[in-house]
């Protein structure tokens, strides 16, 4: 893969918080990683499908793969341009958003964060400056930042609330925070239906629920924002379907591959797997299926300093 130049703008300003993964160098020349999974919430990137950390990799690519393109409109109609920045991702993982960003936008300045070294290790090369760090306590500077993105990261924390007061903080006023997610309850619609899939579908969601997660973040989104002290708060769709996909691309989300892990932890039996996979092949093969996986952006002003503590609901749509 080439690697693409790092656009010129200032980077945002990394305090003594963190280690910096800039260049292949400087990764290369951290001690040894300890062996002591780093504190995601309820993300394991080891355990979230199938394959391992292998089959991980491959599934973030796709699913950013799949939707990327439905998830970009709406960021700049939210307010993302390609002037400016730095943008701050935080809970970039392995860089597949990252890289596309990076295509969409290159005149953007992008700062890469991830607390788990190994998983931001894949995101070298992706034209952004990589940190890792906890998404609660950023090694960057107060108002260093122009936009601030997180997603699909605050279903993981068992409170959102100190990763969303560290990004108002390395926010400029002015600055935008952008926040993607999902709901579980209208992630999705399928047909045909399969009811019998319903309880193991509730096994995931409660496995996730049970570490830390909350799948349902979707529907706090615009108030999590407000009560961060975020001004003009917005919230938009977008949908992603198998009219314009074909229904293979949809295996990350729909596909047994995210159940096997629960077989090996015990949550599921090897008759409900075999369930699920026997209802995703039925589903694939059958050419009238379809899908529309739903999901959320939210975003936020960080205010001026003359704001603090005020929650207005100007702009809240």
């Amino acid at each position: 893969m080439t690697t693409l130049p790092t656009p010129p703008h200032p980077p945002a300003t990394v305090t003594d918080r963190g280690t910096a993964l800039d260049t292949p160098t400087s990764y290369a020349g951290r001690p040894d990683p300890v062996s002591a999974t780093p504190n995601a919430g309820s993300y394991n990137p080891a355990t979230t499908t199938a394959g391992g950390l292998a089959g991980e990799l491959a599934r973030l690519e796709a699913q950013a793969e799949l939707s990327f393109d439905e998830e970009l409109n709406l960021l700049r109609e939210l307010g993302l341009t390609a002037s400016g920045g730095p943008l701050v991702e935080i809970g970039a993982g392995s860089g597949a958003i990252t890289r596309r960003l990076r295509r969409a936008l290159p005149e953007l300045s992008l700062v890469a964060v991830d607390i788990d070294p190994d998983l931001l290790a894949h995101a070298e090369g992706a034209g952004a400056e990589l940190i890792v760090a906890d998404a609660a306590d950023l090694p960057l500077e107060t108002a260093s930042a122009q936009y601030v993105l997180l997603r699909y990261v605050l279903q993981h924390l068992p409170d959102p609330a100190p990763a969303l007061a560290e990004a108002r903080r390395i926010l400029r006023p002015g600055g935008r925070i952008l926040v993607t997610e999902v709901d579980a309850s209208c992630w999705g619609l399928a047909d045909p239906v399969y009811p019998e899939l319903v309880g193991i579908h509730a096994k995931m969601a409660a496995t996730q629920q049970a570490a830390g997660g909350d799948r349902t973040i979707g529907r706090r989104l615009t108030r999590l924002l407000r009560d961060a002290g975020f001004t003009e708060v917005a919230l938009r769709p977008f949908a992603t379907t198998n009219d314009t996909r074909p229904t293979d691309d949809f295996a990350p989300h729909l596909g047994p591959g995210r159940l096997q892990p629960l077989v090996t932890a015990g949550v599921l039996s090897l008759r409900e797997f075999a369930l699920a996979a026997d209802r995703w092949n039925r589903f694939r093969a059958d050419p009238d299926a379809w899908v529309m996986l739903l999901g959320f952006t939210a975003a936020g002003t960080a205010p001026d300093a003359s704001q603090n503590g005020r929650h207005p609901t100007e702009g809240i749509q």
